[in-house]
């Protein structure tokens, strides 16, 4: 009954927000005409096939190092010519830049002064990842078997919500919080029924990952709100203000990955809590619904402990170039620099994510206790 009503929910709840984005009035998002991309026409790929030289030079007191390479086009209507390119790096992190012959790279044809010409973008990195992800499938098959299989279709529908379903609504004017919200609880719901089966546990945890979900928005909102945070204190914010994205609500879209974020780690939280309380049961069928949640509650704190570390090591080492400035800082006071808004948005994520994760545990510890426990 749990999970049907949550199914039927989030139908209702889908068709009321994603099927309005064909009514809703566009937000246009071709910001070409106001980027530094302006004069770019095309992307190709191409593949480098001789190293003419390399070495470093000095551009306005900047040095820069450089590689003359010749890169043959393997895409678009050039495919198959030669072309000859000076890619440039920054000489520090030039080792780890530079190119060999067989590299993969993506090229772009822009128009300078009225001439053609090709420019190294950047390397092509797909075929590397397809090879790690296919690793990552391979794990999953071997140690999780069928379960591993429903997570990664859980995983997909995850994505593919985001990708056809938040991201367009929040783009076409909906408000970023309520549709990440009714996303997040759409996730939720397809998710950990993908990985864990329709049955009794799913919905136990299901009907917890809801609940925490809304506090956790309650919370995220106080936090937001009590740091005087904007949502504008990445390059990212920054950049999605450029041309027509200016009425985008940056502080809603703030609060919407907060609460997308926190949703990644409360599947583990809850189906895990909601497990260990069946298994007590089973162990002993006569504790009570008391004295179920108080060993219950006895795991979680224990898993609490773990996640919560866990969860900030995660976002410090997302951004752990921070605390390499913080080291070298040598310009306004430490707390100023703690005090910037980029900053304070990790530290607000962290928080939120944490406290979430600690609601979670009593939260579906009790459902669990309830449920499981012999009635008095």
């Amino acid at each position: 009954m749990v999970i049907k009503s949550l199914i039927i929910g989030c139908v209702l709840a889908a068709s009321i927000v994603f099927p309005s984005l064909t009514h809703a009035e566009e937000v246009t998002t071709d910001v070409a005409s106001d980027s530094v991309f302006a004069a770019v026409e095309s992307f190709f790929l191409g593949e480098v096939t001789i190293i003419y030289s390399e070495g470093e030079s000095s551009f306005e007191g900047y040095d820069e190092a450089y590689q003359r390479v010749n890169v043959r086009v393997t895409t678009g209507p050039d495919a198959g010519t030669d072309q000859f390119i000076e890619y440039v790096s920054t000489t520090s992190s030039f080792e780890h830049q530079k190119l060999a012959v067989g590299d993969s790279v993506i090229i772009t044809k822009s128009s300078i002064s009225g001439q053609d010409a090709y420019i190294i973008l950047d390397r092509f990195r797909v075929p590397g990842v397809f090879t790690v992800l296919a690793v990552f499938l391979i794990l999953a098959l071997m140690f999780a078997g069928f379960r591993g299989v429903t997570s990664l279709f859980g995983l997909a529908a995850s994505l593919a919500i985001l990708a056809f379903g938040v991201v367009p609504a929040i783009l076409q004017g909906h408000d970023p919080l309520f549709v990440s919200v009714i996303g997040s609880c759409i996730i939720a719901v397809i998710s950990i029924l993908l990985a864990h089966g329709a049955n009794r546990r799913s919905g136990l945890a299901l009907a917890a990952t809801l609940l925490t979900l809304v506090a956790a928005v309650v919370f995220a909102i106080f936090a937001v709100f009590l740091a005087k945070l904007s949502g504008a204190g990445t390059e990212e914010a920054v950049y999605l203000q450029i041309g027509s994205l200016t009425s985008l609500n940056l502080q809603g879209l703030l609060l919407g990955g907060i609460i997308i974020g926190t949703l990644g780690v409360l599947d583990d939280v809850t189906t895990t809590q909601v497990a260990s309380v069946e298994e007590i049961s089973k162990a002993d069928a006569s504790l009570s619904a008391r004295e179920l949640y108080k060993r219950g509650i006895n795991i979680g704190r224990e898993h609490i402990a773990a996640l919560v570390n866990t969860l900030a090591l995660a976002y410090a080492g997302a951004s752990f170039p921070l605390f390499l400035l913080f080291a070298i800082n040598s310009g306004p006071p430490l707390w100023v620099v703690l005090n910037a808004e980029y900053v304070m948005e990790e530290v607000i994520r962290a928080i939120v994510g944490g406290a979430s994760l600690i609601i979670a545990v009593p939260i579906s510890t009790a459902f669990a206790a309830y449920y499981y426990g012999k009635k008095s």
